[in-house]
């Protein structure tokens, strides 16, 4: 038996700037970290030949073509496993709310299969590895980063090149930044889960038109490392906000009313800024505020759910290994 977990992520500035339709023509760049929720794989090998897969439904199939889950399918076709296997998932939070939870997945599964098979991956190969399966085989419209910083961990500059190349940037920080973000930084829960590829579809649909705005975006990227690094934290905020203006201008759907109510809400009790984590629809809401305004805030948004996190500084990795 093979356990492999792998965090989710928060994605702080230059979202959409990963997609190939920007970064072709031009770098893109995303600062993001990865955080203490995380994508359980489990994969066993099963008594007989057949294949059995265990996610939010079952799967009992003869053969890799008979599989319906699409990822564990060109999973399974990529790193050569054809029967006799289980693979059971689990995770700390449920998908569809922004935080990367399928290229997680992804990365995980993949990590797992590779230790099963007795073969080692780096962090880079996974994460190409699940770009293949998620991009290049499936066509998902979704971009580059969250399976670079699921495969990575730690608290990451990326940048995506129009070779297709993702350089993988460590952001260093003075150690009072670090005291001083983690506490400035509310996560809340919307309670509203969705399929991200509708939303992306549209987004990217009107990429072409859009490129002012996402170079935009992806000097926010910019500003926010150069602002980390130098420890200004408080700059954030004003980042924070002014990307989310502009994610919002990109397609229908990313916000809706009752997140813009939300928003302005905890603007009123002392937000400086934040955004929708993820395509957006609903999700996860990220708000840079002052430790002293948190406790007003959350009592502002009452069916907002506020959930406790930490940055996680590791990448994907194989927690069991049974012989």
């Amino acid at each position: 038996m093979i356990i492999s977990r792998t965090p989710f992520r928060m994605s702080f500035a230059g979202g959409g700037t990963d997609l190939a339709a920007f970064y072709q023509d031009q770098p893109g760049a995303v600062v993001t970290t990865a955080i203490d929720k995380y994508m359980y794989i489990t994969v066993n090998r099963y008594f007989d030949d057949s294949i059995i897969l265990k996610y939010s439904r079952t799967e009992l199939v003869a053969s890799v073509d008979k599989i319906r889950h699409p990822i564990l399918r060109e999973c399974l076709r990529l790193v050569g496993i054809s029967r006799g296997i289980e693979i059971t998932s689990m995770a700390d939070v449920v998908g569809g709310t922004g935080l990367g939870s399928s290229s997680s997945f992804t990365v995980g599964v993949l990590h797992a299969l590779h230790a099963y098979k007795g073969e080692f991956r780096t962090a880079e190969e996974l994460a190409r590895e699940a770009c293949e399966v998620e991009i290049g085989r499936l066509k998902e419209p979704i971009g580059k980063q969250d399976q670079y910083i699921a495969a990575y961990g730690g608290f990451q500059y990326l940048e995506f090149m129009p070779n297709g190349s993702v350089r993988v940037d460590p952001l260093i920080c003075p150690p009072a930044a670090w005291k001083q973000l983690s506490p400035s930084l509310l996560l809340l829960y919307s309670g509203v889960t969705r399929k991200a590829g509708p939303i992306l579809r549209r987004m990217r649909a009107g990429l072409e038109k859009r490129q002012d705005v996402l170079r935009r975006m992806c000097e926010l990227a910019q500003e926010a490392r150069r602002e980390l690094q130098s420890g200004r934290v408080a700059s954030l905020g004003e980042i924070f906000h002014e990307g989310w203006e502009l994610k919002r201008s990109l397609a229908d759907g990313i916000s809706n009313p009752s997140i813009d109510r939300a928003y302005e809400t905890a603007r009123h009790h002392g937000v400086v800024g934040g955004k929708i984590l993820g395509a957006g629809g609903g999700g996860f809401l990220l708000l840079f505020c002052p430790p002293a305004k948190h406790s007003a805030v959350v009592k502002a948004l009452p069916r907002w759910r506020e959930i406790p996190f930490h940055f996680e500084p590791e990448g994907s990795k194989i927690i069991y290994v049974s012989k």
